[in-house]
């Protein structure tokens, strides 16, 4: 008698849980719906902020690009010893390198507009070229000022 009490209990308690969880077509419509608004609504925010935040990266970005340019231009200028030819060649390379990636930054800079994707992400990996090209401008300047 108990194990037919239990099976009974156990069987109502699965087809009650069974029976609780399924959701009608139409309260999944609803929760899609509401899914689908409250996304609409982020992404409006994330645009919001997007516009307020990327007009004063892109003058700063455009600024620190073109300080580099200005640098590299400095450093084309310098010479080197003159007799010593295969440093002379690996010094041009090396300048040609971080001219490339500055241009690079530059047209991710103005790509961005068309794309707008992860701003943060953009943000950062941005944040991060650009570091690396100052930092290795500064180090190439001083490692040739004897």
């Amino acid at each position: 008698m108990k194990k037919t009490i239990s099976y009974a209990a156990l069987a109502l308690i699965l087809a009650g849980s069974f029976v609780t969880s399924c959701e009608s077509n139409v309260q999944k419509v609803e929760n899609a719906q509401e899914n689908l608004i409250d996304a609409k609504v982020e992404l409006k925010d994330l645009q919001i902020a997007l516009n307020e935040e990327y007009p004063a990266f892109k003058l700063e970005a455009e600024a620190k690009i073109e300080a580099n340019e200005k640098r590299i231009e400095l450093l084309n200028l310098v010479i080197i010893e003159p007799n010593d030819k295969k440093l002379e060649d690996l010094r041009k390379r090396r300048i040609e390198e971080l001219n490339q990636k500055n241009i690079i930054l530059s047209n991710k800079l103005s790509n961005y507009e068309n794309e707008r994707s992860d701003w943060e992400n953009f943000k950062r990996e941005f944040n991060h070229d650009m570091d690396g090209v100052i930092d290795a401008l500064k180090d190439f300047g001083s490692s040739n000022t004897k």
